[in-house]
């Protein structure tokens, strides 16, 4: 099993809230992290999984939540009976000031953001996304990437080697705790399966869906796989698939509900939107599926795709996406693109205001024009740019001058 750095931030959560809401995938660890959690804090476990479980809770909401007595529970696959919130809220009501870490929920689709959900438990519960494990999980590595991006300290570091070969298997393996023990062959059984069957249950559970809308799951998955790291334009996707924009739009944020993909907004000034984009971004949320839904089975096939140096983004956005989970400051993610088609591939933006830049090269070599999107970011965003930096399959962490600004180029080896 591997160590998850997301448990000690939970821990803090449940004694902080009354109710902890665990989500994210499925298969990402959820079920092991509050077992965990569970014995630790001594909570019973009940899961919807479960059909006698669910049909009591569905039958009597308020009953069922009464009958689980006074100790603190665990209630896994949550997202098949959001009828429960309003019983849960009452028994939090219910709670003494003091008391904290009454009920720790568990689902793999983000209930409290769709629309079938209408209250979402303000003041009461704390909300922790488990994706699947980072790199630094998977390698045992403590260093957070967020943080080091923070404090601006390229030039010190000592970066790891990477090798093309060696990025194109992390792309093929993915982050799901399951696969990083199986073939190659069973790697691509436990996808399908996955797809097939997982992901249309969990679409049900969230949309009322009319038709044949299987076929459509599919062609658009396939169609998603493809602009990973890319701007997404509804409609541009719908005449691809010969579907209705709105349609499409609809979908596609099931899909974010069910983590399976992930829409990065545009970093926009309010006083200068005219001068940039604010189409938001997809990235899948695992690189493992976005390479199965491609036909790419092989570290070669990766090397020589065309999406090779999107799906490298996407690898360093997640990772970056995951580890912010428990880095000693959030950031908001964004991305950056111009009328003159100048981007930043992500930018991470402090509360304060302050914004770092980051470029994803699939290339060894880096050139002074590659910077060409990170001054068009420090333009934009005036005193608000912190530093910029790309990362690219070299070996050194080397700085480089443009105009009158330094920026870096750091070897992935760093992040990845």
């Amino acid at each position: 099993m591997y160590p998850r750095q997301a448990q000690a931030f939970a821990e803090e959560l449940l004694k902080e809230f009354r109710i902890l809401y665990i989500t994210g995938p499925r298969q990402a660890g959820k079920t092991t992290l509050a077992r965990t959690l569970g014995a630790v804090h001594c909570m019973d476990y009940i899961t919807l999984d479960d059909q006698a479980s669910l049909s009591a809770a569905l039958s009597d909401p308020h009953g069922f939540i009464r009958s689980l007595g006074e100790r603190p529970v665990v209630i896994d696959e949550f997202q098949y009976a959001p009828d429960l919130i309003p019983a849960i809220k009452s028994a939090s009501d219910a709670l003494q000031t003091h008391e904290r870490g009454r009920f720790l929920l568990t689902g793999s689709t983000d209930v409290f953001r769709s629309a079938r959900v209408q209250e979402a438990l303000p003041g009461h519960m704390a909300r922790l996304e488990l994706l699947p494990l980072s790199l630094s999980e998977l390698h045992g590595q403590s260093r957070n990437a967020v943080d080091c991006l923070l404090q601006g300290e390229f030039t010190a570091m000592n970066p790891t080697a990477v090798t093309r070969e060696q990025i194109a298997r992390l792309l093929l393996d993915g982050g799901y705790p399951e696969l990083q023990s199986k073939s190659a062959r069973g790697r691509q059984i436990w996808f399908a399966s996955y797809l097939e069957g997982r992901l249309f249950k969990d679409f049900e559970t969230l949309y009322l869906a009319r038709g044949d809308y299987h076929s459509r799951l599919r062609a658009l998955l396939s169609s998603l796989a493809g602009l990973t790291g890319n701007l997404l334009k509804y409609a541009s996707l719908a005449n691809d698939l010969q579907l209705n924009d709105k349609l499409i739009k609809t979908y596609i944020e099931i899909l974010e509900l069910m983590f399976i993909v992930h829409r990065v907004p545009a970093y926009v000034k309010n006083s200068a939107k005219r001068l940039a984009t604010q189409l938001p971004k997809a990235h899948l949320i695992d690189t493992g599926i976005a390479c199965h839904l491609l036909g790419l089975r092989s570290e070669a096939q990766v090397l020589a795709s065309q999406f090779y140096g999107s799906l490298l983004e996407t690898l360093v956005f997640m990772e970056l996406y995951k580890l912010n989970t428990w880095s000693d400051e959030q950031v908001t993610l964004l991305h950056y693109r111009d009328t003159q088609q100048r981007e930043v591939d992500i930018v991470l933006e402090r509360g304060d205001g302050g914004i770092v830049g980051v470029e994803v090269k699939a290339s060894a070599s880096i050139k002074p024009e590659d910077f060409r999107g990170l001054s068009a970011l420090a333009d934009y965003a005036g005193e608000r740019f912190l530093h910029g930096v790309i990362l690219y399959s070299g070996d050194r962490a080397l700085p480089f001058k443009a105009g009158q600004r330094v920026f870096h180029a750091v070897p992935a080896g760093v992040f990845l």
